[in-house]
């Protein structure tokens, strides 16, 4: 169990390497992953954005897969798009706030 836990643990930092094409905060830092798991080499990303009609969905989705192929063993990405619950700025980390705020956009 811990090697599982290792193994996503692993994947949740590399997907701070996928920023958000607005902002130059990742998408783990924008709270918008919501649970990664890994079977068979196979890592599934279960994620939501901002808004339903998010215009960076295709950019967002394809740099995520790009960035955990490059990971060891990965042969298969899936991303499975929720809406439920929905994204709120409650989901932001401290220092995605802390950007957002030296940039002048409101996170409250």
């Amino acid at each position: 169990m811990q090697d599982v836990k290792q193994e996503v643990k692993r994947y949740w930092e590399a997907l701070k390497e996928v920023m958000d094409p607005e902002f130059p905060v990742s998408v783990v830092d924008m709270g918008l992953i919501y649970e990664i798991e890994e079977t068979d080499a196979v890592v599934s990303v279960t994620m939501t954005y901002t808004a339903v009609s998010c215009a960076c969905m295709e950019w967002i989705e394809a740099d995520i897969k790009k960035r955990l192929l490059q990971e060891p063993g990965v042969r298969e990405v899936q991303i499975h798009v929720v809406w439920n619950p929905p994204w709120t700025v409650d989901r932001l980390s401290p220092e995605a706030r802390e950007r957002m705020k030296k940039w002048g956009v409101s996170a409250q």
